[in-house]
């Protein structure tokens, strides 16, 4: 099938049918400000987009501070490697979308290949692992705080790595059997992760050197460090990083592509500010342009706020994580809500967690908010005005910008993605076997 602008762009639209059931028999009401504001804090893709962009930046300098010591990372240098990311997967968006399908196909492959061949290689290099003691037992508190909150934020750094698991969901449209593949797949990514995440950490933390010098590493990311000081030679540390810059590039392919057509199929609601103009799709291309250039624009602003103030780049990382979260929060709230006040919609299919369904809707919901809750708290004791968490004031922000905007245009002319939209005739192009 044609997996260009339309079918990719209405792949957002798929996702009505469970979780606008559930909020409408809470007297949910299209065009609302809560429902902006959903739709808002799903746009938290560009945001991620930008994290991802800084992340690559800081491997590829890490690598030439470690190739050069006499080299010194600057913060320009970082801003300006990230633009040159987001920039290279703009032009692949715009000039190579029918490879975005293969690419990501390959980068799983090449993701778990690359997970498997660091874990042996730092096990198998490293002379001067920690003991187990020191992996499992021992409890390093360099916040200040005391070591139950210390924990909580400790949390945060694995709710980052472990969102973005609701992807499947925005591809259903290209799947042969969607109600069953896209839950599994859903299902899939989050065992995967945590698999493969729990294990590469316990191999990180057998491998790491003293821990003061690995965070002060001038590479400027530690585990460039653990990888150095496991192999002991630079070209090979530098390998391994490489396998995961590679995975860092594609990450920055598909978060733009899937920026890019979210704003779409949002404007194509005219659910934003110029709608007319961001629903372009190019005749020649058939893809939409305008709203990838409105995607790369977020992506360089938010990484511009790098070039003043390390702890705002901070907020927009922590955004990033809030904003994927409030989306996963937001049904799960009203599936459970409405279990509770008797206005339960049957929304079985193929794939169903049956009676176990509501128990763990309340303990997935439960975490979400404890999540939600930790991301505003601040990291380090004292606190200061450099160390501040901003979340919750930019979160206002947010807010506000999303009530401003229904009032000036959503409530006069969004109604969300109707159930009249051509993603059923999209979705008729692939040939179902169910």
């Amino acid at each position: 099938m044609d997996s260009k602008a339309e079918p990719m762009a209405e792949r957002q639209e798929v996702e009505f049918s469970v979780e606008d059931v559930a909020l409408e028999q809470l007297g949910y009401q299209r065009g609302s400000p809560s429902d902006m504001l959903l739709e808002r804090t799903q746009r938290s893709i560009c945001a991620m987009g930008a994290v991802n962009n800084f992340v690559f930046a800081n491997f590829i300098l890490g690598m030439a501070n470690l190739s050069h010591p006499e080299y010194t990372i600057e913060r320009w240098h970082t801003v300006l490697v990230a633009y040159a990311l987001a920039f290279f997967t703009f032009g692949i968006n715009m000039f190579g979308p029918s490879l975005l399908d293969k690419i990501s196909k390959a980068n799983l492959i090449w993701n778990i290949g690359s997970f498997l061949v660091i874990v042996i290689v730092i096990l198998a290099c490293n002379d001067h692992k920690q003991s187990a003691t020191f992996v499992f037992k021992d409890f390093q508190n360099f916040s200040g705080f005391n070591p139950a909150y210390a924990a909580i934020i400790g949390t945060i750094q694995s709710a980052f790595g472990m969102c973005c698991y609701d992807a499947p969901a925005h591809m259903t449209e290209e799947m042969l059997r969607p109600r069953k593949q896209a839950p599994q797949a859903i299902v899939l990514s989050v065992w995967l992760g945590a698999i493969t995440g729990l294990i590469f950490l316990i191999a990180c933390c057998f491998c790491i050197g003293d821990i003061e010098t690995t965070a002060s590493s001038t590479t400027g990311v530690p585990l460039i460090q653990i990888f150095y000081d496991s192999t002991g030679s630079v070209p090979a540390a530098c390998v391994l990083v490489s396998l995961i810059v590679i995975v860092d590039v594609v990450c920055g392919n598909m978060l733009l592509a899937e920026g890019s057509r979210s704003i779409y199929a949002f404007a194509r609601d005219d659910g934003l500010p110029f709608s007319t103009f961001f629903s372009k799709v190019n005749p020649k291309l058939q893809i939409p342009i305008n709203a990838m250039t409105l995607t790369l624009f977020v992506q360089i602003v938010l990484n511009s706020i790098y070039f003043g103030t390390l702890t705002g780049f901070d907020t927009v990382i922590t955004i990033a994580t809030e904003g994927f979260y409030v989306s996963y929060a937001m049904p799960l709230f009203a599936r459970v809500v409405s279990r509770l006040i008797g206005q339960k919609h049957d929304l079985e299919g193929p794939w169903s967690l049956g009676r176990y369904g509501l128990p763990l809707n309340v303990v997935g919901l439960l975490f979400l908010l404890y999540a939600i809750i930790s991301f505003n708290f601040p990291s380090l004791y004292p606190v200061t005005s450099e160390n501040m968490n901003y979340t919750s004031a930019a979160v206002g922000v947010i807010m506000f910008i999303s009530l401003v905007t229904w009032i000036t245009t959503g409530r006069k002319h969004y109604t969300g993605p109707g159930k009249h939209s051509a993603v059923g005739s999209c979705c008729a192009q692939v040939p179902s076997k169910e």
